[in-house]
């Protein structure tokens, strides 16, 4: 009893020492997610101009900066595009021919490809010949097709990978509009002629930047907390052409921004290291985490948590509002998510399970350090807003107090995870958090075997 009262004294200490602004929330995002930066696709301009604004409020905060080139940590990129020149497709139906413009498809082929008057296919037995269209997530393609096209969830873009990586390059897809033509047209063929993918390497960046912990001992642990600063850029035509992406996942990296600044005015500071970063790339793949994760800033071994921030702004969900609440993914996996409960009681925000919260734990940024063992999870408050991945997306639509009151749980839960002598653990019992709970045991093995 007295242990829990001394938690609850504490946690409530620090929501009065943690200052966190609706209006600088607004302000930062307002920025970020204008069309002045078109959306920030990786790689882009716009991508380029957050990234040096995000460094320069890290700056701002007094954060120490830990990357290769100041706060940035760059990375090399292999760029796979549609040759938009040497790109035409019709697809004909019920008597009728309509003409895929390039926009509509990413068909990326080492050498030039002709079909003509070729059969579509949906998901079929027997696929030798036949242009095969896939629209179920997972689903393997199949051998001996002409062309195999997926459709993404929003919108075709370009192949973004890691030269070093091992993760496979994104498959032909479709835009979901085209996707639904070829689903519904009966005896529907295609003609095409694409000529081969233009590649090229571009430099893109994680920013991050760390705030020292004040224990002698504990400074050399970290915790880190993350958000994705990049979105889907923009289309070619429309009244408005732009993704703004202001919840997604603008709201996460402002949020990132402010809590840095809190906890960075706080005096005594806490006792371990955190470590405020955001993640080019997540859109397509979470490229830039799984970068990361590869060429780690600080050590694996000694980082005992990762939190990271997706949708944070927006509390309209198919699942109803979401007004002082937030969800954990993979919310039994690890101690890590009782931590945040235990904060977010002490403002006034709960934070509980979802339905489809170990579903969303693999796909966002918290998975590729998850996999190195790290415990990691991501919060957000709303998974499935009305303008996900839609020109809808804007910072007019945010809820800024509501932001606020999360991000202040946020904080007190970083508090409390770099103020703990005991880090989080993954829950063995779980049968999903299992593989992530024995890569935690590779990642300490040398210490272990050091301190025998």
């Amino acid at each position: 009893m007295r242990l829990c009262f001394l938690l609850i004294a504490s946690l409530a200490l620090g929501a009065d020492d943690v200052h966190i602004s609706a209006d600088s929330l607004r302000g930062n995002l307002s920025f970020l997610s204008s069309d002045l930066l078109e959306g920030r696709a990786t790689p882009s301009r716009g991508l380029d101009i957050a990234a040096e604004y995000i460094a320069g409020q890290l700056r701002r905060a007094g954060l120490e900066p830990i990357g290769d080139d100041g706060y940035f940590q760059t990375a090399t990129m292999l760029v796979r595009e549609q040759n938009p020149q040497g790109f035409q497709m019709t697809v004909t139906a019920g008597g009728k021919t309509v003409r895929v413009e390039a926009e509509q498809a990413a068909i990326l082929v080492d050498k030039t490809l002709n079909l003509e008057n070729v059969p579509i296919a949906i998901m079929p037995e027997d696929a030798a010949g036949k242009v095969v269209v896939i629209n179920a997530p997972g689903r393997v393609a199949p051998k001996g097709a002409a062309l195999v096209l997926f459709a993404p969830p929003d919108r075709p873009r370009p192949s973004v990978t890691d030269p070093e990586s091992a993760r496979p390059a994104r498959s032909s897809v479709v835009s979901p509009e085209m996707m639904d033509l070829l689903k519904n047209a009966k005896d529907a063929r295609v003609t095409l002629h694409v000529e081969p993918m233009i590649e090229r390497r571009v430099k893109v960046r994680n920013v991050a930047g760390v705030l020292r912990g004040s224990d002698p001992v504990l400074r050399d642990t970290y915790v880190l907390l993350t958000a994705h600063y990049d979105h889907v850029g923009m289309r070619a035509s429309g009244d408005d052409k732009i993704f703004n992406g202001a919840n997604d996942d603008g709201s996460g990296t402002v949020s990132v921004i402010e809590i840095a600044q809190a906890l960075a005015a706080m005096n005594p500071r806490p006792k371990r290291s955190i470590v405020f970063m955001t993640f080019f790339g997540e859109e397509l793949g979470d490229v830039g985490s799984h970068y990361y994760a590869r060429h780690p800033l600080v050590p694996l071994a000694k980082t005992v948590a990762h939190l990271n921030l997706e949708q944070l702004g927006r509390t309209d969900d198919s699942e109803g509002a979401q007004v002082a609440e937030a969800t954990v993914t993979g919310y039994t996996f690890s101690t890590l998510t009782k931590t945040l409960v235990e904060a977010g009681k002490a403002v006034g925000v709960k934070i509980h399970d979802r339905p489809h919260t170990d579903e969303y734990f693999s796909r966002s940024d918290n998975l590729a350090l998850a996999e190195t063992g790290v415990p990691a999870h991501t919060l957000g408050v709303s998974f499935d807003f009305p303008d996900y991945h839609g020109v809808g997306d804007e910072w007019q639509k945010i809820d800024y107090d509501n932001m606020a009151k999360i991000d202040r749980a946020v904080a007190l839960g970083l508090l409390r995870l770099a103020s703990d002598a005991e880090p989080p653990k993954w829950d063995e019992s779980v049968a999903a958090a299992k593989k992530y709970a024995d890569a935690a045991k590779k990642l300490h093995e040398p210490a272990a075997a050091a301190r025998r």
